[in-house]
């Protein structure tokens, strides 16, 4: 029998992103995702639901999420579902919890849809850098030639 452990999430980040090394020096990035979901009741009226989700995001990966993404900002990301179970030790319970295990991610929107940008930590506005592309150089047209040859075997 076959098995297939793939999860595809679009949503927010809840919470800055909080990255740790391991002793061997892994990156390691954890960060909680709001997805939301609009629906409509028995009754007919729109409801909406909100689920939240910790990603664990390991190496490069990690810490390019680190940097680059704060609270609010959209991410889609694609990974697997890992369910960790521990004994709490103050209670003793059991306790366990179900998280995303981090594959691949994608930025969504541009920069201007982190609501947190353009603030630096002391409150004072800067400006992101904008790079525009280069411009094109024109084709140059093709050359005229007065002698062809139209039987060009294919």
């Amino acid at each position: 029998m076959a098995n297939l452990n793939r999860v595809l999430l679009i949503g927010n980040l809840t919470r800055d992103p909080e990255l740790r090394v391991t002793p061997k020096g892994t990156s390691i990035c954890q960060f909680g995702l709001a997805v939301n979901r609009t629906f409509k009741d028995g009754a007919g009226q729109p409801r909406d639901e909100t689920t939240f989700i910790d990603v664990e995001a390991w190496g490069r990966q990690g810490e390019v999420i680190s940097k680059y993404c704060s609270k609010g900002r959209p991410l889609f990301v694609e990974g697997r579902l890992r369910f960790d179970q521990w004994e709490d030790k103050t209670s003793g319970q059991k306790r366990s919890r179900l998280s995303v295990v981090l594959e691949t991610f994608q930025f969504i929107g541009g920069r201007g849809d982190n609501p947190t940008e353009g603030e630096s930590s002391d409150g004072a506005n800067v400006s992101p850098e904008r790079h525009s592309p280069p411009p094109r150089a024109p084709k140059p047209a093709p050359a005229q030639e007065d002698n062809l040859d139209e039987d060009v075997p294919f």
